[in-house]
């Protein structure tokens, strides 16, 4: 009788044991998320656009174009092909530094799946080429996203002149990210395995979000 008592004893300091091992998990796995999920992003600009092979960067008027660039670009349009390769850079911020009250947490963005809008329409898919370190110290990180996007197929009922000054707005000399975003769900590695986040969020130039 002793020996069943004893037994049952120990199975009950075990299952405590396993339950309040399984509570801290729980809760160390919700501080975990509730950090992570704390990251900000923000679009820090557009870089290395090229249009049919065509460098926009050093462009800001249509008079920039050579004979040569017409002359392929007037031949693409034609063609009903505009392809088209950007550079989004994204800031990313990770505020758990151990101040205010968080606990100090580097974390590690894996993925980025997003889909790039330009002036509210949306348009092609990318994702990030590999995994970028998210350090614990409040500092922003470069995260890029390369783009691959023919522009007539999302804007086949522009001019040739008005996709021209599409591009050099968002990848000219004096280009500016303020007319794309990005609707984006990051996937950010963890010590219980890759958590991606529940819901998308929309990346802007203007803030952090």
């Amino acid at each position: 009788m002793r020996i069943t008592s004893r037994r049952s004893l120990a199975l009950l300091v075990l299952a405590g044991l396993l339950s309040l091992s399984s509570c801290a998990t729980l809760g160390d796995m919700a501080t975990v998320l509730a950090n992570l999920q704390r990251l900000k992003f923000k679009i820090a600009g557009v870089r290395d656009f090229r249009l049919v092979g065509i460098d926009i960067g050093g462009k800001a008027k249509l008079t920039d174009f050579n004979a040569a660039d017409v002359l392929k670009l007037g031949q693409a349009y034609t063609a009903k092909k505009l392809p088209a390769e950007l550079v989004v850079d994204v800031l990313a911020v990770n505020p758990n530094d151990g101040t205010g009250g968080t606990t100090k947490t580097a974390g590690t963005l894996t993925g980025l799946e997003c889909r790039l809008l330009i002036d509210g329409n949306p348009t092609v898919t990318g994702n990030i080429d590999q995994p970028v370190e998210i350090p614990g110290t409040g500092q922003e990180s470069v995260v890029p996203v390369r783009l691959t996007i023919d522009l007539l197929e999302f804007f086949g009922t522009k001019t040739l002149p008005d996709l021209l000054n599409l591009t050099l707005a968002l990848g000219g000399r004096s280009g500016s990210s303020t007319r794309i975003a990005l609707d984006a769900q990051p996937t950010v590695s963890t010590p219980f395995g890759p958590i991606t986040y529940p819901g998308r969020l929309t990346i802007v130039s203007a803030e952090f979000r």
